[in-house]
């Protein structure tokens, strides 16, 4: 695991936040008059969500839907699995996916075909961070956060090996600390 002392500071909490306020804006002008449901991809879209729910000024439900993709490793396994159903049916509901980071495509693909199965009125997806430089799989996002270069990045829920999720900031370890996969 590479020390914390060589991380470097992507975005700082007060950034994140600005940004946060004006998705939540976008989202409240957006979804007016509609019956949202925000689907929060665990683990590492929690802290977001908990930031943007409070920035969306209408009325929302929230449901999480546990995946993994990555395992111990810093790249995509390309399998994903789902470790936690969502609670209750999204069936003619508008839905908004939450995610943290939208790399490969793969994870949010597969996401989006199983839900597409359960006939939501419509499904939107909302990331903090998009990596395009990735993409494996064609995806659209319909609001994002930050577009950032190809870096693995940690903190603000995002993790390296299940640490380091509780950082305020986004950051990212420079690639000749983090070794080989």
């Amino acid at each position: 695991m590479p020390n914390a002392e060589s991380l470097e500071v992507l975005y700082s909490e007060e950034v994140i936040a600005e940004r946060i306020r004006v998705l939540g804006a976008e989202i409240t002008q957006n979804y007016q008059g509609k019956e949202l449901i925000l689907v929060c991809v665990l683990k590492g879209a929690f802290p977001f969500l908990a930031d943007l729910c409070r920035a969306i000024d209408m009325d929302v439900r929230i449901e999480f839907l546990g995946v993994s993709s990555y395992g111990a490793g810093t790249k995509s396994t390309g399998v994903v699995r789902i470790t936690q159903d969502l609670a209750h049916p999204i069936k003619d509901k508008h839905v908004l996916l939450i995610e943290d980071i939208v790399d490969t495509g793969l994870t949010l693909r597969y996401i989006l075909d199983n839900l597409t199965t359960r006939n939501p009125s419509s499904i939107g997806i909302c990331t903090l961070l998009d990596k395009p430089a990735n993409r494996r799989v064609e995806v659209e996002v319909d609001y994002s956060g930050f577009t950032i270069p190809d870096h693995f990045v940690i903190g603000y829920g995002m993790d390296l090996a299940e640490s380091y999720r509780n950082l305020p900031y986004i950051g990212y370890f420079p690639p000749e600390t983090l070794g080989n996969d």
